[in-house]
Parts: C-alpha cells; sequence; structure tokens
C-alpha cells in the first residue's frame, strides 16, 4: 500500500474511531465518517468493502488502545492493585465525559446483538485478554471478569445520564466496588 494510501485508511479509521465512540458502531454512514475524515464517499471503497468492516476495524483498534493503557501500569503491582488502578481511570469524569480516547464499550452494546458475529468475537476476546492482564492467579479470573463487568456497566450507566449528581454516584459506587 502507498504511503499516501495508508494515510488516508489512517484518516479514515481516526473518523470511525471517534464516530464509533459517540455513535456506537451501527449508526454512523460512511457519509458521516468520510466526511469527518475531510473526504468524500467515493474513495471508500478503495480502502474498506464495506462499513461494517471499516466498523470492526476501529472498534478492534480502540479496543487494543484500551489494552495497551492497562500494559503501561507496573508489572510488579498485584492484580487487585491493577484493577484498582484501572477502576479508578475508567470509572472517572473525564473518561466518562471523554469524545476521544474512550472506551467504545458502553456506546457499542446495545448493538451487539444486530451487529455480525466477529463484533462479539472481537468483544469476547478483548475481554478475555485485559481480564488475563488484571489477575495475578489463575482462580483470580472470575473475580476479575466481574470487576470488569463492574466498570463497563457503571461506567455505561453513568454516561447514558451524562454529567450529574446520579451519574457521579455511579461512578463512585462502582469504583468503591471493584476489587
Amino acid at each position: 500500500m502507498s504511503d499516501k494510501k495508508s494515510q488516508t485508511r489512517e484518516r479514515i479509521l481516526e473518523a470511525a474511531r471517534g464516530a464509533l465512540i459517540q455513535q456506537g458502531p451501527a449508526e454512523p454512514s460512511v457519509s458521516q465518517v468520510m466526511g469527518a475524515a475531510g473526504l468524500t464517499v467515493g474513495g471508500f471503497y478503495a480502502h474498506f468493502q464495506s462499513k461494517d468492516e471499516l466498523m470492526l476495524e476501529a472498534f478492534r483498534q480502540l479496543l487494543d488502545e484500551r489494552r495497551a493503557l492497562l500494559d503501561q501500569l507496573d508489572p510488579k503491582l498485584l492484580g487487585t492493585e491493577r484493577r484498582a488502578l484501572a477502576a479508578a481511570f475508567y470509572l472517572s469524569r473525564k473518561h466518562r465525559d471523554a469524545e476521544v480516547q474512550a472506551c467504545p464499550i458502553p456506546s457499542a452494546l446495545g448493538e451487539m446483538q444486530r451487529l455480525p458475529d466477529a463484533f462479539r468475537e472481537v468483544l469476547g476476546e478483548h475481554i478475555e485478554l485485559m481480564t488475563a492482564q488484571m489477575v495475578d492467579r489463575p482462580e483470580d479470573i472470575d473475580k476479575a471478569l466481574a470487576d470488569l463487568a463492574l466498570m463497563i456497566g457503571g461506567l455505561s450507566l453513568a454516561r447514558a445520564l451524562g454529567p450529574g449528581e446520579l451519574s457521579d454516584r455511579i461512578l463512585r459506587a462502582a469504583k468503591s466496588a471493584v476489587i
């Protein structure tokens, strides 16, 4: 792939990642994504076969970024400490209100049943990998899964409510329940 073509593809993916965080993978149209990338719809199919292919790649990239953030934590920390630090960031007002550099799962959950199976496969793989990053011992996997579910659910509710006292209380309550 030529350098110009790969740069254009990355612009499209960047726009798709932003749209996915804000609207989920199903709602944004190709024309919305291409417009946000500063491109015309006519060039879309030179880079992707379908909107689903684009949004799946954007979803995968966003989830990879989430795991990379967790990888930045000190590997000497205990799993409980990694989960507590992850929860402190994930269940923050800053993350709830973020329009970029945010977790795409809350915006995608309601659409998963209507999306191609590949989206669920990518989500399942992410959950397994993320959970593995948050434990020291295999017997702690179920606790890490529960903490991750609590974090995603708490953030989803807080984002649905938007900024406000109840939303803030949900973030605090979920954060205090992790570990």
